[in-house]
Order: C-alpha cells, then sequence, then structure tokens
C-alpha cells in the first residue's frame, strides 16, 4: 500500500459524498495504491449510512465507526492505526482542505521529509473566532515547543507511514503532531495549500477548545524535554526550595542553640519549615517519577530513542 488517506468526520453527512468524489478525482491519476479511511467519530445525523453506500462502490474505502464522539485527536489515531500506507495524509472532513494538493504534499514528503504540513496562507475563515485564536496559538506554541511553523490548525499534512504509526496521540494532540515528529528526530517542512470556505454543516471548533489546547501544550512540553528525566524538573523545583530553607532552619538553629534568641512567634521558622517540607516533597516526587518512567518503558519494552535508518548488515 502506498498511501492511507485519514479523514475524520463528525456530522458530516452533506460533505462526505463530495469530499470522497474529490479524494478519488485526485488520487486515481497518481498510480498510487492508495486506501481511503473515513472515521466517524460519533456521528449522528446518518454520516455512517452515507459512508456505508459509498462503500459497496469504491474498494478504496474503509470505514471505521467509533462507538461515541471521542474527538478528533481520537478519531485520527484511530484511523492511523488501521493504516497500511507507506504515506499517511491526514485530511478534514469538512471539504476545506482541497484534496488536489495532496499531490503536492507527496511529492514535497519524498524530497527527504519525516512530515509536510499545510499552511493556510488565505485562510476562509471568519478572524475574531477563528483566525486570531490561532494565530496567537501558533506564536505560543512555537515559543512553547521550539517548532516555528505558520499554521499548527491545518489537519492537511503527509507523513511517513511509519512514523505516523509510531505517534500516540490523545486529548487535543493532532494539532501538536509537527511538535511530536520534531521530538522524535524527524524532518519538517511547511507547504502552502489551498483552504475553502466551508459550503456544508456546521463548524465543530470555537474559544472554548482554546483552553484545552493550552493544557495539552503544557503535556506536550513536559512529555518533550523530562518524559525520560522528571528528576530534573522536579529536582530542582526541590532544590531551590530546599536550599533556602536548609540555611534559613540552620541559622534559626545556631542563634537559638548559641546567641539564645527566642524563636517564637517569629514568621521566619515557619518560612523554614515549609521551604524545607516542600522542597524535600519535590525531590521525592521526582524520584517516584523516576520510577514510573523506568517502570514505563520497560515494562513494554519502549524505547526511549527512534531508528531513523541503519546502513550496512541487516539494515543495508
Amino acid at each position: 500500500m502506498d498511501l492511507s488517506v485519514v479523514v475524520p468526520v463528525h456530522n458530516e453527512v452533506d460533505n462526505v459524498d463530495g469530499l470522497h468524489r474529490e479524494l478519488d478525482a485526485a488520487l486515481r491519476p497518481t498510480g498510487l495504491a492508495y486506501e481511503l479511511l473515513f472515521v466517524d467519530d460519533g456521528s449522528a445525523d446518518g454520516t455512517f449510512d452515507k459512508l456505508a453506500a459509498l462503500r459497496n462502490g469504491d474498494p478504496h474505502l474503509i470505514v471505521i465507526k467509533l462507538a461515541r464522539n471521542f474527538g478528533q485527536t481520537a478519531a485520527l489515531a484511530a484511523g492511523i492505526a488501521q493504516s497500511r500506507g507507506a504515506d499517511v495524509v491526514l485530511i478534514d472532513g469538512d471539504r476545506q482542505n482541497d484534496p488536489a494538493d495532496i499531490a503536492r504534499l507527496l511529492e514535497k514528503r519524498r524530497e527527504g521529509y519525516d512530515l509536510v504540513a499545510g499552511w493556510r496562507v488565505d485562510r476562509q475563515d471568519a478572524w475574531l473566532s477563528r483566525r486570531l485564536p490561532s494565530q496567537l496559538a501558533n506564536w505560543l506554541i512555537g515559543v512553547m515547543t521550539g517548532v516555528r511553523l505558520h499554521d499548527y490548525g491545518c489537519t492537511l499534512k503527509a507523513l511517513r507511514g511509519d512514523l505516523a504509526r509510531s505517534l500516540r496521540l490523545y486529548g487535543e494532540m493532532h494539532r501538536f503532531i509537527p511538535a511530536l515528529v520534531d521530538d522524535l528526530g524527524g524532518r519538517i517542512v511547511e507547504l502552502q495549500v489551498n483552504h475553502r470556505p466551508r459550503v456544508a454543516g456546521k463548524s465543530k471548533y470555537g474559544i472554548s477548545r482554546t483552553v484545552r489546547v493550552l493544557l495539552d501544550l503544557l503535556t506536550v512540553r513536559f512529555l518533550s524535554i523530562y518524559a525520560t528525566r522528571p528528576i530534573h524538573i522536579f529536582g530542582v523545583v526541590g532544590l531551590l526550595l530546599l536550599g533556602p530553607g536548609v540555611l534559613i532552619t540552620g541559622w534559626l538553629g545556631v542563634e537559638r542553640l548559641f546567641l539564645g534568641v527566642e524563636l517564637g512567634g517569629r514568621p521566619i521558622v515557619l518560612l523554614g519549615i515549609l521551604l524545607t517540607v516542600i522542597g524535600l516533597q519535590f525531590i521525592t516526587m521526582g524520584l517516584l517519577a523516576e520510577l514510573l518512567v523506568r517502570t514505563y518503558h520497560e515494562s513494554q519494552n519502549k524505547p526511549v530513542y527512534r531508528v531513523d535508518r541503519i546502513l550496512g548488515g541487516d539494515g543495508r
């Protein structure tokens, strides 16, 4: 299988037929062996029935129905897990992404990139409710992850199939796929793509998702840097608190034992004890996190690296 196209859909009964025709028209001329994986994320408007009818006339089409609405990230993860292609393309089910761009994304990916991310230069969405929050999110994600892209929110992407299937997606982390790929040492590039106004259905996006995105961003940042060495963050914080705490309580001990200074009623006593106790707790938390990390990786035989290629031996 050369190519797997993963399409998450939720209540898009008026869009799936047209999107299927566009995908078919865009992919048949390429000569690639491809599959279309439509993931119905708990639709309640007849989307699955429409997809089932389309499936009867197209052997390329695979329909995956989730038990309920789990969200776009879960739908993408389900589609990627079932994919078999050497390349995986992700595309939204609302027809705002243009299937005609898929060939360009694949051509760019084969220049040696592991991920080609779409960049909606002329985005056809409302400025206040969609474009402004997206611009702020793109800037913040770039600052936090160090991976500077113009458009993290564009679902249209082309990835190496083995790399896509190695990703673990949950929460709202589908928008952080470039950061996750970069964390695995992947090569990333952006490509300008066409973006079209929505002509049917209702948008599932809104400002309310911003809070969830920010929380997932903190998770991505933490996992990217400290997933295999949590003591480095908990330990540093613990030492920064423990150090002043020990100095304060030590000096207070000297004052009490050798200078006869009364300690009762002095707030600094409570401060010293508080810093010492909290510092020790952070260090202990870091040690416990180290045990959990080692159990997690060793019990699953999960490596802390990804091999890009091997030259010589069996990998030649």
